[in-house]
């Protein structure tokens, strides 16, 4: 009898056991993906001690401060859309109150491959007219303010109203891994710095970050990266034609603007949203071609001679120079949720 009733229980809990398993199983249901909200807006502002662009001075080799302002539309993860504003403190031979920067493009990314196609206009309102006389060399009509006798630099350079112009650019950055990145860069501008002048600039650009582990659980990173580009240029109008010492060509209808190379290596160190950047810029530009091109006010000497600088004048803006700048940059998405 305890045998009959031993056999039952079994056969009770296997069948029980058996319809348990034929029962559905009621699924969990898994919370819903965040919803993709595609725009978002970068945002920062920097402190440097000198403004250098492509190897010569925006700033006279004086503090500069920056500002800047990007929306940017997301159409997916790998494809950005985005404009944006800048404005930077500058030191120009026309005066111009400030340099604002309006620009705009695209970002796509394949893999490794992030690229950024755009157009860059660089505007530098407030300026004045700076020549001296009624004519230029070429023997065209000036403006007004051209014409004001009070209206030249006393080491005889000249410098238009209105040196704004704009370029199209295309860029692309390759991630070889977590710590090393080579970049190349391409922009063109028809009339570069409104000199009359088309220019072309071309770069490679190199950065190593270093482990995320290098400085503990600090929250410090840090990263090493450099660039070598060349700007070339080409003739600029008769704004800026001279007329030569004996010996020399005449170059009443425009300069053949000095092309030239550049290059940069620095460090850098990250925390949350600040960065440090210390770095050395230098360019091959002589001192008399760099007066000719940049019309520097604070040029002087006459033994820096050349076939486009015939007075002689010598710039020190295009040497080399160190540049230590903190910034900051946030992004709504990132930082204000």
């Amino acid at each position: 009898m305890k045998k009959l009733v031993l056999l039952a229980t079994a056969l009770a809990m296997v069948s029980g056991s058996a319809l348990a398993a034929d029962m559905p199983v009621k699924a969990v249901k898994a919370p819903p993906p965040a919803a993709f909200d595609p725009w978002d807006v970068a945002f920062g502002s920097a402190i440097m001690n000198d403004y250098i662009f492509r190897g010569v001075t925006q700033s006279n080799h004086n503090p500069s401060v920056a500002a800047y302002f990007e929306p940017r539309y997301n159409v997916t993860k790998d494809l950005q859309l985005y404009i944006g504003t800048s404005f930077e403190s500058i030191s120009f031979p026309n005066r111009a109150a400030a340099e604002v920067d309006i620009y705009g493009g695209i970002r796509p990314t394949f893999g490794a491959f992030a690229f950024d196609i755009g157009v860059w206009g660089y505007l530098y309102p407030g300026g004045k007219c700076f020549f001296g006389a009624p004519f230029d060399t070429a023997g065209n009509a000036l403006s007004a303010d051209c014409a004001n006798p009070l209206n030249f630099l006393p080491n005889g350079n000249v410098a238009k109203k209105d040196a704004s112009f704009f370029e199209v650019y295309g860029k692309v950055n390759y991630t070889i891994n977590d710590n090393w990145q080579v970049g190349v860069n391409e922009y063109y501008s028809p009339n570069f710095l409104n000199l009359g002048a088309w220019g072309n600039y071309a770069s490679i650009t190199g950065k190593w970050t270093a482990p995320s582990t290098t400085f503990g659980t600090s929250g410090v990173g840090m990263y090493v990266s450099g660039e070598f580009g060349r700007q070339w240029l080409g003739t600029s109008d008769s704004f800026y034609g001279v007329v030569q010492l004996a010996g020399f060509p005449n170059f009443t209808r425009g300069i053949p603007e000095p092309s030239y190379n550049t290059w940069n290596i620095g460090v850098g160190f990250t925390y949350k949203v600040f960065t440090l950047d210390l770095r050395y810029s230098d360019t091959n530009l002589s001192k008399g071609n760099c007066n000719a091109f940049t019309s520097d006010y604070t040029a002087g000497g006459t033994n820096n001679v050349t076939s486009i600088n015939p007075g002689g004048a010598g710039s020190n803006w295009c040497g080399a120079a160190g540049i230590a700048k903190l910034s900051a940059d946030l992004t709504a998405m990132t930082n204000l949720k």
